[in-house]
């Protein structure tokens, strides 16, 4: 009892100026007021605001959430190929979200309506808008081959609504997956009150001049729709006072991106379905169990688990029961999803990913979340030190096929390369462009121009001397071709070309195991390739309901 009593006494006194003052009060608890200073949080009267309810991150449309974990990157067996590409290391990802299945034609033609219906390509300022969106529809020609269907009807006919989008190149899927990031922020805005019904609507219909970017709402919320975004604000805005949602408030979604590699292969392995040791080591073949590409079960045996060539000359097998159900691409959600509920991460078309290829992949500098590709960049601050918002200064860029992209679109902020103020004294990175960083190659390594001249880097820079085409348009639009004639040339590797994954209906089955890797620039498109989006995740790294607190389960 007197040992009891002592506890009560020293968790209750406090000396002040010499004096004891017992008071056994409990420190509040409540999610509203500060552990730190005891203020309110979000008091009528003003003060700290912060959406203190926060559970976790919603799941944004279209994506299934993937947890996160270790998993061996690249193959164990032998390269066939002689790539040597894919050596298997040890890796470990961060939960995050995947799109379902690819996107398809339809949510495809869903942004082209939206551009042409926002930037109208007879305007001469924004032709190239919609025009560098389109996707090749040429790319299903073939000189002894009649293909000439798919190039007239495979995008836009509803026959094939929800077959997956070909004919797009790495440049236009970021360019969608940036679109759709802010079009379902506006949803979200608008199902929130932070802006009034049907906003998003008046951009398409011309209500309103100017457009929705995320961004450039969290950055500065006025300058969003052109400025005229106080006239479409929702229930939340009080007493005329426009009231905006920020990052603090929880409901803005992270934005939708390509997968990278390492979040693709650990996606499409499916891990989590099955504990055996050799599927941990890298040794599971498929996104699904077993080393065969037919079903072994007893409902379905025999069927074709994914939509791939199976040998010359036979793109589906023959006519009937054993057929795969499809000759050039399929409609998604055609086959069973893997253990993670995701479709056709083998088969029916490959995939672009976010990385810039290597053959070389450094653990040794990363095994969390690796990626390579990184380029940093910060917000320009104008002259008034508000960020800056393009707003009639589209910026164009003639790719080496000669097609046109916009690299920014009007009410976007203007990005900058990080500089030396970012940069300065800092061991995690030393430039903005990190996409050559500790490839192999000497003009890459962090010191390599203390110590070398210019011509000298040039002459010393081997690995990597991919031909340096230039490629311009004139003022008539014509095209300038520049090209590099030098024979010196040892390969086609460079920071533009990309990584793209997964086997396709023009690929055999040995293109289906996930850490399988190959490469195409980022400016090229085909008919086999097409994509899906991905989203980080923050916060958890378990979904409410999986979540354990020391072995137990969580509430």
């Amino acid at each position: 009892m007197k040992k009891q009593f002592i506890k009560v006494v020293l968790s209750c006194t406090v000396l002040v100026a010499g004096f004891t003052v017992t008071s056994c009060k409990k420190s509040s608890s409540s999610k509203n007021v500060s552990r730190a200073t005891g203020w309110k949080i979000n008091a009528k009267e003003g003060g700290f605001q912060y959406n203190s309810d926060f559970k976790e991150q919603e799941t944004a449309p279209g994506l299934v959430f993937i947890e996160g974990g270790t998993f061996t990157k690249g193959k164990v067996q032998d390269d066939v190929m002689h790539d040597w590409n894919n050596t298997p290391t040890q890796q470990h990802v961060q939960s995050f979200y995947m799109d379902e299945t690819e996107v398809t034609n339809v949510m495809y033609l869903e942004y082209l309506d939206y551009l042409k219906s926002v930037y109208p390509p007879e305007n001469p300022k924004y032709a190239n808008i919609y025009k560098g969106a389109l996707p090749d529809t040429l790319v299903w020609r073939n000189r002894l081959g009649f293909n000439e269907t798919m190039t007239n009807n495979y995008l836009r006919h509803p026959a094939y609504a929800e077959y997956p989008v070909v004919g797009v190149n790495w440049i236009q899927a970021t360019q969608f997956a940036e679109w759709r990031t802010d079009r379902v922020n506006e949803a979200v805005l608008e199902r929130e009150g932070f802006l009034a019904k049907d906003a998003k609507y008046q951009a398409v219909t011309g209500e309103v001049a100017g457009t929705f970017s995320t961004e450039a709402y969290l950055n500065r919320p006025e300058s969003v729709y052109n400025g005229q975004i106080d006239s479409l604000q929702g229930n939340k805005k009080k007493d005329s006072v426009s009231t905006f949602a920020k990052r603090s408030s929880g409901i803005i979604s992270p934005e939708y991106r390509l997968p990278t590699e390492t979040e693709w292969e650990y996606a499409a392995a499916a891990l989590q379905g099955s504990r055996e040791y050799n599927n941990y080591r890298g040794r599971k073949k498929y996104p699904w169990e077993g080393e065969y590409t037919r079903n072994g079960q007893r409902v379905g045996r025999g069927d074709q688990l994914a939509n791939f060539k199976q040998g010359k000359g036979d793109y589906g097998g023959i006519a009937g029961w054993s057929d795969d159900g499809a000759d050039i691409t399929a409609e998604v959600k055609s086959y069973k999803p893997n253990d993670l509920g995701l479709y056709d991460m083998a088969g029916n078309v490959a995939e672009w990913v976010a990385d810039v290829y290597r053959p070389i992949v450094d653990d040794e500098i990363s095994d969390f979340n690796y990626y390579r590709g990184n380029i940093y960049s910060k917000t320009a601050i104008g002259e008034d030190g508000k960020v800056e918002i393009l707003r009639d200064s589209i910026v164009y860029d003639t790719l080496p096929n000669g097609k046109v992209v916009a690299v920014n679109l009007p009410g976007e902020i203007l990005m900058v390369p990080v500089d030396e103020e970012e940069t300065y004294l800092r061991t995690n990175f030393s430039k903005s462009d990190n996409r050559g960083y500790r490839d192999g190659d000497a003009g890459s390594t962090r010191f390599f121009n203390r110590f070398s001249d210019e011509e000298d880097e040039e002459n010393q820079r081997k690995m990597y001397d991919s031909p340096k085409h230039k490629v311009e348009r004139d003022s008539t639009g014509n095209i300038i071709r520049g090209y590099d004639t030098s024979n010196e040339r040892t390969t086609l590797i460079n920071d533009e070309v990309r990584v793209y994954k997964g086997g396709s209906w023009r690929d055999r089955a040995y293109w289906l195991d996930p850490a399988q890797r190959r490469f195409l620039p980022q400016y090229m498109a085909t008919d086999y390739i097409g994509f899906r989006c991905a989203m980080s995740r923050v916060g958890s790294k378990a979904k409410t309901k999986n979540k354990t607190v020391r072995g137990k389960k969580a509430k």
